[in-house]
């Protein structure tokens, strides 16, 4: 059994996901699916491809996966297949694969011209189940990506996240994304939190525009009372702003993209 991963801005409300995986299952019956999301924020590339390039590292290293954030569906724009060392990203060429893509290390990549094998597209506007879907479900069974278009050297890519500056003792930081619980993820990594020297029971002072937060850095949510600010490293590997049970994307009123500024006391920065 093979595994296809998904990541949509379907949303769960309408058949768009279901349709995708009953047409994938008539090609290869012996598909097993995890769905890695379908709420990105509509036409969002960039929150899915920090998702997708976020969760990649922990599937078997052949699993398969199709990812559709897609504004420009039934325009000019290639349907692409990553081929890595291992296994297949399929999508759109809008950078939404890149990152993932890029982590796990390019082989080839395919642009999906030749439709021979593919159901009859039934709509212009829905390349995830006319497309990414069976183009998927063939590679499922061993079907070579060559089959479907040619090679390629040119692939969309998306500006990435640069890493914090340091400067006068400050770290220079942004917020990259805001999770489903209001938690803001900055583009501050644990790699950088330990080659400076930075451990839990630090305490941080945030600053956001005008305004100055004192944070204390700990292991967990629970280090803190209910509806205080905390920071910690989650799952992602990025340092996180949060609340106890609360939501500091509201609480702070900061967006995606802004700027924020980071000290750690206990002279930890270097």
């Amino acid at each position: 059994m093979r595994i296809i991963t998904l990541l949509t801005d379907y949303g769960l409300k309408d058949s768009y996901v279901a349709e995708m995986k009953g047409t994938m299952l008539k090609i290869n019956p012996n598909i097993m699916f995890i769905d890695i999301s379908h709420s990105i924020e509509k036409f969002d590339i960039r929150e899915g491809a920090f998702l997708m390039a976020r969760s990649i590292d922990y599937f078997p290293e052949d699993a398969i996966h199709v990812a559709v954030v897609d504004p420009g569906v039934g325009s000019k724009r290639p349907n692409i297949i990553f081929e890595t060392e291992k296994t297949y990203l399929i999508g759109p060429d809008n950078g939404l694969l890149a990152p993932a893509a890029e982590k796990l290390g390019i082989k080839k990549v395919y642009n999906i011209t030749n439709r021979h094998l593919l159901p009859n597209r039934v709509s212009d506007v829905f390349d995830g189940r006319d497309t990414f879907g069976p183009v998927a479900a063939y590679l499922s069974l061993g079907r070579l990506p060559k089959i479907f278009g040619p090679e390629t050297l040119e692939y969309e890519r998306i500006s990435s996240y640069s890493p914090p500056k340091y400067l006068d003792n400050i770290l220079e930081a942004s917020i990259i994304h805001i999770d489903g619980f209001g938690n803001l993820i900055t583009n501050i990594t644990i790699k950088e939190l330990t080659e400076f020297g930075i451990d839990p029971g630090s305490e941080i002072t945030l600053k956001i525009d005008s305004r100055t937060y004192k944070i204390p850095y700990v292991k967990n949510f629970s280090s803190v009372s209910i509806g205080k600010f905390l920071a910690l490293v989650a799952g992602g590997g990025y340092l996180e702003f949060c609340i106890n049970q609360g939501n500091a994307q509201k609480t702070f009123d900061i967006k995606r993209d802004e700027k924020i500024k980071v000290h750690f006391s206990k002279n930890t920065l270097k």
